[in-house]
């Protein structure tokens, strides 16, 4: 479906322009290429100390995290630097910085996660709303880390992003766990993703350079890998981070239930979402032990997408690809697995502000029942849930909701009554 697209030396047509090209995109704007790198041997022997709120390191160093992290609490800055906000077009709309900000693992414990924190210029940075954005799946390389990506002007939701800071709102973009120059991303881990994105926005707020307050209204958004994030968030943001104005959660495309997301994508185009998703909860949960399933051309390959694969690489050389090809057996036939996914499954708590859920129902890559099945779940614990779907698959789907989602959030910032339509089937 996708064919190949053209690579010169190391470097390759980034997301955003590949998706332009595929016609899958149209509102989102085609990046100049954005190169591998290719060679990190250096950075990932580097061990990067830094005081906390300090100016980062230059160059990839600002991933490293230092060793030992320092004393603070979750979303305690330990560095930033200026940033771009991605293509010429956006840098005229808002400032942006790049930071490395204390968090929790999936197993509670501390971690340090990177993102980028935007601020619209001309916005009252002491009143601006604070929207917690949560990417879509970038990819299991370092280069594929958003904040990478933002700063390059090849973000593949830049349509997305930039339609939250004309709206006047600032943006904290997680990159979730685990992007550094020896990468170990926590890809599906609902543990892992809704504190990096909740942690995101208490960073933003205490950013010394954003200017933001504290208590500023708070939205959690996202679609696919971040529409999980945004209602992980929502799920465990009473508890996890109660100080947060949370005002409503828009999630797109949720990947709610593993299982129910992994099988249809054996064999298929999304397998490589499938590998990616072994790999993440493998990086989250060490006694999943994943090596111990592979035969030699899964340990190969896994290796080398670590390395070198992004999003675009995911879906063209990975498509039609099956797990018999990688691995002697399932993982999800074995308890610890088993236990793993269900420990991160969304829906098991009532999310307590309105939310907007949305999803393709020609979804190709993220399966619409299993999200329909979360609709009814969150209604059937009274949450305020504004149902939407749209006759488009998944890549289309990244930007079609946008609108909605932006009007979503307006009304709610402008403290409108939601509508929610539980009672539609």
């Amino acid at each position: 479906m996708f064919g190949k697209f053209p690579r010169s030396g190391r470097a390759l047509v980034p997301v955003a322009a590949a998706l332009a090209l595929c016609g899958w995109a149209a509102t989102a704007p085609v990046a100049t290429a954005a190169p591998r790198a290719a060679t990190q041997a250096a950075s990932q022997a580097a061990v990067v100390t830094a005081a906390p709120g300090d100016p980062g390191p230059p160059g990839d160093d600002f991933y490293v995290p230092p060793s030992p992290l320092p004393d603070g609490k979750p979303g305690d800055v330990l560095r930033w630097r200026p940033a771009k906000a991605g293509p010429p077009g956006a840098r005229a709309l808002a400032d942006a910085w790049q930071v490395m900000y204390l968090s929790t693992t999936a197993l509670g414990e501390r971690n340090a996660v990177t993102g980028t924190v935007l601020v619209p210029k001309g916005a009252d940075p002491a009143t601006a709303p604070i929207v917690g954005f949560g990417p879509g799946t970038s990819g299991p390389a370092f280069r594929c880390a958003p904040s990478k990506f933002i700063d390059q002007g090849a973000f593949y939701e830049q349509a997305a992003l930039n339609g939250m800071l004309k709206a006047g709102y600032a943006v904290a973009v997680t990159d979730y766990e685990g992007y550094k120059p020896t990468p170990k991303t926590t890809y599906m881990s609902g543990k892992a993703m809704g504190p990096a994105l909740m942690d995101g926005v208490r960073a933003a707020q205490r950013l010394p350079a954003a200017k933001l307050s504290p208590d500023a209204p708070v939205v959690f958004r996202g679609y696919s890998q971040g529409g999980g994030a945004a209602m992980w968030a929502g799920q465990l943001q009473p508890e996890y981070a109660p100080e947060l104005k949370l005002t409503a959660v828009v999630g797109g495309g949720v990947p709610a239930d593993l299982t129910l997301v992994s099988l249809p994508l054996n064999g298929k185009l999304g397998f490589g979402f499938l590998a990616y998703a072994l790999i993440g909860l493998d990086n989250a949960y060490p006694d999943l032990k994943l090596d111990s399933y592979f035969n030699d051309a899964g340990r190969a390959a896994f290796a080398a997408m670590q390395k070198d694969t992004c999003t675009l690489e995911l879906i063209t050389e990975y498509q039609g690809k099956r797990t018999t090809d990688y691995l002697t057996k399932s993982p999800f036939l074995d308890k610890p697995w088993l236990a793993r996914v269900a420990e991160n499954k969304l829906g098991g708590t009532a999310i307590k502000v309105p939310v907007f859920h949305y999803h393709g129902t020609e979804d190709d890559i993220v399966a619409f029942p299993q999200d329909k099945a979360l609709r009814d779940k969150y209604c059937a614990l009274g949450v305020s849930d504004t149902w939407k779907t749209y006759p488009v698959g998944h890549i289309t789907g990244v930007a079609r909701g946008n609108a909605d989602a932006l009007a979503f959030i307006a009304d709610r910032l402008a403290g409108k009554p939601a509508t929610p339509n539980c009672e539609e089937t």
